[in-house]
């Protein structure tokens, strides 16, 4: 009998912990012999490096990233009711941090690049509008410029929700090239085991280039303490662990490889996946690098779901990223201030398939994937 096909991991972390093994083990070995597994100095040194890479002034490490989006709402003085734009093509946590602060969520359009649309942003403006959240979805920025202008235009805030794509840079009209999470007034950082930048648990940070707004954020991570035990604001516990900085800390020196790792993934299945009727691939906006935290195709004519059942019988997996519009979430409906439509973002819940694409994939793999993404479309 022919033996099967090992499975395809759609992240492989196990292989690289053990590319990555003899600094890791290292590294998380010093906080366990020392013992500060609380805000231990792997904390701080965590914070003053991804500073440094991104280069901003601040970084304000938290609990994961769900909560970098709380946090960072809570310390914009909005009040119950103010209405937060953001897209409807993106993971629920947006939505869900301005609702549990009693602000009321405007879902809006994406565009081609599954980012939010700068146009739709700038027509769903009210006044009670008081905050932008533009998620850099999938591994590249927003459309940024167009996005800053409206809110300078109407005096809103923006929030950028980098989750999923540090590493990327916007190219701004004028030359400037800014990282993701640097250009508004907060960056809210996820590192997710399966991030870019992901940890062995939950971990997220926040970024701003305001001193103010760094010392309020830090403080509201610790339950609103100036010192221990003097409460100056409402805060939460929301602490990023020194094991787990120790880790990210190893993996933040390896980060531009592994950039490129997944950029040269993409560009086999681009160059493997090209032309093939019945896909539309992830297209790269010209003013943002890509760092591809995901690889999204569009399948057409109906055949997404079949596609991703012929490739779970090879061995294949395959993520749907997202299957639902965030106005069509059961749980926001009742909070949600309609937008004018979301077509755009409805029609992708219903033709988005992401294939695996992590930092330890073998041509072996790619060929395997990409064989049989042809085969499927073609039965």
């Amino acid at each position: 009998m022919k033996a099967a096909k090992p499975s395809i991991r759609m992240v492989d972390l196990v292989s690289q912990y053990h590319r990555l093994k003899e600094e890791i083990d290292e590294a998380m070995q010093a906080v366990i012999e020392r013992g500060t597994f609380i805000n231990g100095p792997e904390v701080a040194d965590f914070a003053r490096a991804l500073a440094s890479y991104l280069d901003i002034a601040h970084v304000v490490p938290c609990g994961n990233g769900t909560d970098a989006l709380l946090i960072s709402l809570m310390r914009l003085n909005l009040r119950r009711g103010d209405e937060v734009i953001l897209p409807a093509f993106t993971y629920a946590a947006a939505a869900e941090a301005a609702i549990l602060l009693g602000l009321t969520p405007v879902a809006v359009d994406v565009d081609s690049y599954y980012n939010i649309d700068p146009a739709a942003v700038e027509d769903a403006v009210s006044d009670r509008s008081r905050a932008i959240i533009a998620v850099h979805l999938f591994g590249q920025s927003c459309d940024m410029h167009p996005i800053l202008a409206t809110a300078e235009r109407y005096n809103l805030a923006v929030i950028e929700d980098n989750a999923q794509s540090l590493g990327a840079r916007y190219l701004f009209p004028d030359g400037r090239s800014l990282h993701t999470g640097t250009m508004g007034a907060v960056g809210a950082f996820s590192f997710f085991p399966t991030k870019m930048l992901g940890c062995f648990g939950d971990g997220g940070a926040m970024a701003t280039r305001d001193p103010d707004l760094a010392e309020a954020l830090r403080q509201t991570t610790v339950h609103g303490q100036s010192s221990k035990y003097h409460h100056r604001i409402i805060g939460l516990n929301s602490r990023l662990d020194t094991i787990q900085a120790a880790l990210l800390a190893v993996k933040l020196r390896h980060i531009d490889e592994a950039i490129a790792a997944r950029r040269a993934v993409a560009d086999f299945y681009d160059a493997s996946l090209a032309g093939i009727e019945g896909i539309e691939l992830p297209r790269r906006h010209p003013s943002s690098t890509h760092v591809f935290n995901q690889y999204t195709l569009r399948i057409k004519n109906g055949r997404r779901d079949e596609l991703r059942a012929a490739l779970r019988s090879q061995g294949i997996p395959s993520v749907v990223y997202y299957p639902l519009a965030i106005d069509e979430q059961e749980a926001f409906g009742a909070y949600l201030r309609p937008a004018s439509s979301t077509q755009h973002a409805r029609s992708l819940s219903r033709e988005v398939l992401s294939l695996p694409i992590h930092t330890e994939m073998t041509t072996e793999e790619l060929k395997r994937i990409t064989e049989a993404v042809v085969k499927g479309l073609k039965t």
